[in-house]
């Protein structure tokens, strides 16, 4: 049994409310670890394309508010 298949099993176990505050710390690991990527990506340069098509828009008075 692999350590993925023993932690799957391990959950199925669980009584209701610890399975629910699993859930609830995976969704927030799960936004962190997003957080961190999309830091990353800004850090790199990545989203740089965002600026300068908003800018685009701005200039040819095509800019929408939300």
């Amino acid at each position: 049994m692999t350590q993925l298949e023993k932690i799957q099993h391990e959950i199925l176990q669980l009584p209701q409310q610890e399975f629910i505050n699993l859930q609830e710390w995976f969704a927030e690991l799960a936004w962190e670890k997003w957080d961190e990527e999309f830091e990353e990506d800004v850090a790199a340069g990545k989203l740089n394309f965002l600026i300068e098509e908003a800018m685009a828009a701005k200039s040819s008075g095509t800019l929408r508010d939300l």
